[in-house]
């Protein structure tokens, strides 16, 4: 039988100082072995300098932007990714004009996000996967995602909940069915790495003790990932967030003890994205 192998990636390391100092203590002190920084964001590239410096076990990738904050590239280089606004529109607003963006443009300006952490890092990211998951709700999104993917080498966050099954996970029920119709064929055409299964459930109401120990308890072998969002609830972070006391309440989950002990009964590995 396959061992368990968890990779527990923290999203939106960069977004501010508190959520990065968060994740960064998830790592050290508890179960997070990886993250995902926002390089659009200002804090991003001396934030992932930190991440190096104490906590050189985490694992470092790039969580791709589109609806959060404003594009590294000028405006009017990517205006169909804005629509001339100097910010990116918010989820909903961005879902309801992924047709209408210049895939050129979405290459471009996630490149831009690539290169700025590999400036920062002095690496390259050892994942790629997206805010809000907005790379997987498009088709042309999801191979530029999977271009950037081979481009750099790195594997890529697969929202599915487990090998051979299509079902999708995290994923807004009514675009299911046509991520469904387009996800099949382009993994075959570019077959990346990826975990084997992608677990999103650790989340908002969700991110209670008696789930966490339900998920590791349950956890198949072979390799998944848990998504998870920790930080601290810094005042950057309450005035442009919704989602910002309950990563306190992640943190706090993520860095028990008995959370710890409980990997370790339960015979699970904790890997990054680079142990694919």
């Amino acid at each position: 039988m396959k061992p368990r192998r968890l990779i527990v990636n923290a999203d939106d390391y960069g977004r501010t100082q508190g959520v990065s100092a968060g994740i960064r203590k998830a790592q050290r002190e508890g179960i997070v072995s990886s993250t995902s920084a926002m390089m659009n964001m200002p804090a991003a590239g001396n934030d992932l300098r930190l991440a190096q410096r104490e906590c050189p076990q985490l694992g470092l990738g790039v969580h791709l932007v589109l609806t959060s904050g404003a594009p590294l590239l000028p405006i009017e280089k990517v205006s169909s990714l804005t629509g001339g606004k100097p910010v990116f529109p918010g989820e909903e607003e961005q879902i309801a004009r992924l047709h209408t963006m210049d895939a050129g443009e979405v290459r471009a300006e996630w490149e831009a996000q690539i290169e700025k952490f590999i400036l920062s890092a002095g690496r390259a990211p050892d994942h790629l996967d997206s805010h809000h998951h907005i790379s997987y709700l498009n088709e042309r999104l999801f191979r530029v995602m999977l271009e950037l993917a081979c481009q750099y080498a790195c594997p890529i966050r697969l929202p599915r909940i487990n090998q051979g099954n299509e079902a999708l996970d995290g994923l807004p029920d009514m675009m299911v069915k046509e991520i469904q119709s387009f996800s099949t064929s382009l993994m075959d055409e570019f077959n990346p790495r990826h975990p084997d299964s992608f677990c999103s459930a650790f989340y908002d109401d969700n991110a209670r003790r008696e789930v966490l120990v339900e998920l590791l308890c349950d956890l198949q072998p072979g390799s998944t990932e848990l998504m998870c969002h920790p930080g601290y609830a810094d005042e950057e972070l309450l005035r442009g967030s919704s989602y910002s006391r309950q990563r306190e309440v992640e943190l706090a989950l993520l860095t028990d003890p008995e959370i710890r002990a409980l990997i370790t009964q339960q015979g699970i590995q904790l890997i990054t994205y680079s142990q694919l």
